[in-house]
């Protein structure tokens, strides 16, 4: 079972985890991470756009190679798009598996895409106006080891 989406609107992840956990009886495990808008004294919202026609078109394919890779019962996978506040949530992915390996290396490897190579540009609101947002050196080498 797969569950891909973007969402412009606030989600609550156990809302989303506790229906997909249940629609896996047997799994050995389910490895989840959820991502936040930091909140630091400089950063006051988050804002995240999109070009459509490659998104979540690239999320599928994304979840394709993570399915290949991995020996997965079920994979879900949100991304919001649009303004965040801090404290929002931003993704959530989650993988369903019979060992906990395949469902850990599953979420850190679809983050590890999410993160650095996806179709998203982010930018934060500061005190002083709106920054973007790059990727850093590092994040770039967490994507390296997916080869």
């Amino acid at each position: 079972m797969r569950d891909i989406r973007l969402l412009t609107e606030m989600f609550v992840p156990g809302a989303l985890i506790g229906p997909f956990t249940n629609a896996h009886p047997g799994l050995g495990g389910v490895c989840t991470f959820v991502g936040e808008v930091r909140g630091d004294a400089e950063v006051a919202a988050l804002e995240l756009t999109h070009y459509e026609p490659l998104t979540l078109g690239g999320m599928h394919q994304l979840a394709d190679r993570a399915e290949e890779r991995f020996d997965l019962l079920g994979l879900l996978m949100v991304h919001r798009i649009g303004l965040l506040r801090v404290g929002e949530p931003i993704v959530c992915v989650s993988a369903a598996a019979l060992h906990r390996r395949d469902a850990i290396d599953a979420v850190d490897c679809c983050m590890d895409h999410l993160k650095s190579a996806a179709w998203f540009w982010k930018r934060e609101k500061r005190s002083d106006g709106w920054h973007w947002i790059e990727p850093r050196d590092e994040d770039h080498r967490d994507l390296a080891r997916w080869g």
